[in-house]
């Protein structure tokens, strides 16, 4: 995956917090690709929620001071994107999103932007507040992508993916698949509390996947309308398999596998590997949202 070098980042998109102290508080669980993985293997471990960090805490707990070097002043152009870990983030944010307000605005709709928010250790938001331990997610409540970059690393030591840029870019456009489900009256669907193969949890989590595959479709021709070219010049079949290998990472059945030597299909919340591929591809070659009714 490579960008236009020359392309200007837009960095209003991203919010870098990384080095941040929040005030006390306990961690919950927002939703996204792995939202719900720690909780999960608690669960399996017979280790409680609270334990984990994971319970439901001070939802106004916002970050303090950072030490961190802010994205706005490194990340500037798609050349830092094609050098740096966060740029790179920064640039799939800017594309995932030219896309899908230009994909609004032609069903006639208004898309509303999402910030990510770039943390480490624990972060703050609207939906309580979590560790880096609950993974990236997307918080409903104040509508914000919350990553902690180190996540990267645990997908490929912890989870078993090869990872790659794209691995990452898929990650992210999974994220923004949870907002445009927000967006469309979707997302709370997933909020029965049912689990299973057949849960509205799991249908929810195939979607975003779906939406991941079809932004994949149109990043190397979605014109950035700060230049008119298209941000991602370059996706190659080894970046879409990269993705397509940390979706399956990330599916309830290779997770079960690897951390309780089971499979038990009626706690799923996120689908199985072989789904989660199945409906990026469908997404991917495709190309329209259309084709990503994961509830029929």
């Amino acid at each position: 995956m490579q960008f236009d070098d020359d392309a200007d980042l837009d960095t209003s998109e991203v919010q870098d917090v990384r080095g941040s102290r929040i005030p006390g508080g306990r961690a919950t669980v927002g939703g996204g690709i792995v939202g719900l993985i720690a909780l999960v293997l608690g669960l399996f471990f017979g280790v409680g929620p609270e334990q984990l960090g994971l319970s439901s805490g001070d939802p106004d707990a916002a970050p303090t001071a950072s030490s961190a070097t802010q994205v706005e002043e490194d990340c500037r152009t798609g050349r830092d994107a094609n050098d740096r870990e966060d740029c790179r983030t920064v640039a799939v944010v800017n594309s995932v999103q030219d896309y899908w307000e230009q994909e609004f605005r032609r069903r006639q709709g208004t898309y509303t932007p999402s910030r990510t928010i770039l943390f480490s250790d624990r972060i703050g938001t609207a939906c309580g507040s979590a560790t880096s331990a609950v993974g990236p997610f997307y918080c409903p409540g104040d509508r914000k992508v919350y990553l902690d970059l180190g996540f990267f690393d645990e997908l490929r030591t912890r989870f078993g993916a090869g990872g790659g840029p794209f691995a990452q870019a898929y990650v992210v456009a999974h994220e923004y698949g949870h907002h445009v489900q927000d967006l469309m009256g979707t997302l709370e669907r997933s909020q029965d509390g049912r689990t299973g193969a057949d849960s509205n949890a799991v249908r929810v989590e195939l979607q975003a996947d779906c939406y991941a595959g079809v932004w994949a479709h149109h990043a190397t021709t979605t014109p950035d309308e700060s230049t008119g070219r298209p941000l991602i010049t370059s996706l190659t079949q080894a970046d879409i398999r990269d993705g397509l290998d940390a979706a399956a990472a990330v599916g309830d059945d290779r997770i079960q596998e690897r951390f309780q030597g089971r499979v038990t299909p009626e706690s799923w919340t996120h689908g199985s590997a072989a789904q989660r591929q199945q409906w990026f591809t469908t997404g991917f070659r495709s190309g329209d949202m259309a084709d990503c009714n994961t509830f029929r």
